[in-house]
């Protein structure tokens, strides 16, 4: 298969796809790889690295697009790539889908195949392609609240972990999953008194025997978040229902009983976010202020260490990408319904459920089309 690994063009996103490891793994198995020219730059990986595995360096994204017959990304297609989505072409990526009506339209007038990392889905219920990205938001979210608590960024001025004889900080987050459970280990260690929330009594029982004595793993309702956000200096929003717009956890009511100066970091804005005031920020414009209080909601977080996150990325993605590649899509859902999940827009159909239901679409079950 003719797989193509394009530069990322979203704002501020230094992140690839694959790193040149990958793409020697998928030489090995037969495939020709294109990579767009400077694709890994912002990773630190140069065209030379690519070449010297057998990829063959492209000029441009419309070429890649045009030649290739799987395209891999770390996120969705931008507006201005629309059209050069062909029929059957396979767009392998983090799409978010239910948090844009625009893009998942796009695609349903593309008739392109786009299977989302984020919902890749082991039986088990974990999403072993948004794991790593999750550990890396996870301590990020906590890094950027503790932050924008100085007074300079517009906090109010505390110090999270405390010193001796004062009092550390209250961190409270929204949800205990994986990007919950390592904000939280990242809060604690730093000494944080920390409440994690979670609807899962299972999740909370396991994060009572492993997290440490400054964690309060909670069941989560709105009396318990109204509740403790009275008393956050940091609310991490860390909710997520694979494929679906996350529900809105905090009010804009609710701002009104926080304190002048507390952070609210969103790591759920890719999938419509969980306050009722966040929209989507950048790298370079990162925060802004509702009621008094800071709003961090950057939808790529990873992106600020793509490095690290590169790495991490390809070590998940490359086993399901090899075994599309070697298979072809259809035999691969059918082989592996942990791909078959991943299905979200496959010639010109909703496949994804939560995503049709957002906007009001009809869903096609992905039997029909295997």
């Amino acid at each position: 298969m003719i797989i193509g690994i394009l530069k990322e063009i979203k704002a501020e996103e230094n992140r690839v796809s694959t790193t040149p490891v990958g793409v020697e793994v998928m030489k090995h198995h037969g495939h020709t790889i294109l990579v767009e020219k400077g694709a890994g730059k912002g990773s630190g990986f140069q065209d030379t690295a690519y070449a010297e595995v057998g990829a063959e360096i492209v000029d441009s994204a419309r070429e890649v697009f045009s030649r290739s017959e799987m395209i891999m990304r770390v996120k969705e297609p931008q507006p201005a790539e629309y059209e050069l989505l062909r029929e059957g072409q396979i767009y392998f990526a983090f799409l978010h889908l239910a948090a844009s009506e625009e893009l998942t339209r796009a695609l349903i007038k593309r008739r392109s195949i786009n299977i989302a990392y984020e919902t890749i889905q082991k039986p088990d219920g974990s999403l072993p392609l948004l794991t790593p990205m999750s550990e890396v938001a996870g301590p990020m979210a906590i890094q950027e609240g503790a932050k924008y608590l100085e007074m300079a960024q517009g906090g109010h001025g505390i110090l999270l972990w405390g010193v001796p004889g004062v009092d550390p900080g209250t961190v409270v987050i929204l949800g205990g999953g994986i990007v919950g459970i390592n904000a939280a280990k990242m809060a604690c260690g730093m000494g944080a008194k920390v409440y994690v929330l979670d609807t899962n009594l299972d999740r909370l029982r396991y994060l009572s025997d492993v997290m440490p004595k400054n964690c309060f793993p909670l069941m989560s309702t709105p009396a318990t978040i109204r509740e403790l956000i009275v008393r956050a200096d940091v609310v991490v929003g860390a909710v997520l229902v694979p494929g679906a717009r996350t529900s809105k956890l905090v009010t804009r009511n609710m701002l009104k009983t926080m304190k002048r100066g507390a952070v609210l970091v969103d790591v759920s804005i890719d999938q419509g976010g969980c306050f009722e005031t966040s929209h989507e920020t950048t790298h370079s414009n990162p925060t802004y202020t509702v009621d008094g209080l800071v709003h961090y909601a950057v939808s790529n977080m990873p992106g600020a260490v793509p490095r690290t996150s590169t790495i991490a990325l390809t070590n998940a993605t490359l086993p399901y990408a090899l075994e599309i590649a070697n298979k072809g899509w259809k035999r691969a859902m059918k082989e592996n319904p942990e791909i078959k999940l991943g299905a979200n827009v496959i010639e010109g159909k909703v496949i994804r459920k939560s995503v049709a239901d957002v906007f009001g679409l009809e869903a096609t079950p992905v039997d029909f089309l295997l």
